[in-house]
């Protein structure tokens, strides 16, 4: 069994050929089970134990099972280590041998990043030009680079509630020739923007509603949690609200909470990833669009067997 490092899933993996993969996986014959949360008691608080298998259908010319394998421990920060680490274990699903052990942590942030930008290529406008980067943590070079291959965008505003990290992270994406600058007036930068993208952890809305032009795409990736929000209930009720999976409507925050409050009902969610892939939007340009995702198995497996393509099968 073959070990695939972050560099190497780096070396393998780039925007569009990995937006392509997940479309195709949306479209395709793959069967994704529910995933599998445990909690595990330790002193102090609580560890997470995260099981998301995936594997292709019978019609499939290749087949394939994966299973991601997913720790969270949140007192890990105190020893100086992740507090979530992660292992993608990709099989042969013609003899069930296990074929490589990829690294979980980058291969998320790869497919996570593909699947908001597949979304954007129905529901963001195709003369957008105008991005906002909420957040500056390992998600947003990768969601500004796959955002830039789907869309024409000319001038990325990077916000991050620690300004110098902002700064800091707008400073490397230019070294790379992106046109990316940090913004000290969110309200102002997003007020001004074609496409919002939200990667943080905070506890409570950051993007309102009534800063949202005609026209706007907002994309909310953070919050995985229901003490978690990233756009208030304003945005959401202005906007043509997707997900990326049935499961976005009572996992994670923003879209669970606002249904879970009232605030919107289920019904106001118009479609999903596979629904889009299938049967495109016909988007009005004035419309607001609203993209939540809490991730899934299959864009896992996708992005998994995009690497095994490009580089663990000639190992």
């Amino acid at each position: 069994m073959r070990v695939i490092t972050a560099a190497e899933i780096d070396q393998a993996l780039g925007f569009p050929d990995l937006i392509e993969a997940l479309g195709d996986a949306f479209r395709g014959d793959l069967v994704t089970p529910v995933r599998h949360h445990h909690e595990i008691e330790r002193p102090g608080t609580p560890a997470t134990l995260l099981l998301m298998p995936a594997w292709t259908g019978p019609t499939a010319a290749n087949g394939f099972v994966g299973v991601k394998i997913v720790s969270v421990f949140p007192e890990n920060g105190a020893k100086n280590l992740p507090s979530v680490m992660g292992t993608y274990l990709l099989i042969d699903g013609a003899t069930g041998t296990p074929l490589a052990a990829l690294d979980g942590t980058r291969l998320t942030v790869w497919r996570t990043a593909a699947a908001s930008a597949l979304a954007a290529r129905y529901l963001a406008r195709e003369d957008t030009e105008r991005m906002v980067m909420v957040g500056a943590g390992a998600l947003a070079p990768f969601l500004i680079r796959a955002h830039m291959s789907q869309r024409p965008i000319r001038e990325v505003a990077l916000w991050n509630h620690r300004p110098e990290k902002a700064e800091s992270l707008a400073a490397t994406l230019r070294a790379e020739g992106l046109p990316v600058t940090a913004a000290s007036d969110l309200e102002k930068a997003v007020r001004g923007a074609d496409l919002v993208s939200c990667a943080t952890l905070s506890s409570a809305p950051i993007v309102k509603g009534a800063w949202l032009k005609e026209g706007t795409h907002l994309d909310l990736v953070g919050a995985f949690n229901l003490s978690m929000r990233e756009a208030d209930d304003e945005a959401l009720r202005r906007a043509q609200v997707y997900i990326d999976t049935p499961a976005a409507k009572h996992e994670g925050g923003d879209v669970a909470i606002a249904i879970k409050s009232g605030a919107i009902p289920e019904s106001h969610v118009q479609g999903d990833l596979a629904s889009l892939c299938r049967d495109p939007l016909k988007r009005a340009n004035v419309a607001i669009t609203a993209f939540k995702s809490v991730g899934a198995a299959l864009e896992d497996l996708a992005a998994a067997m995009l690497v095994w393509q490009k580089i663990g099968q000639k190992a």
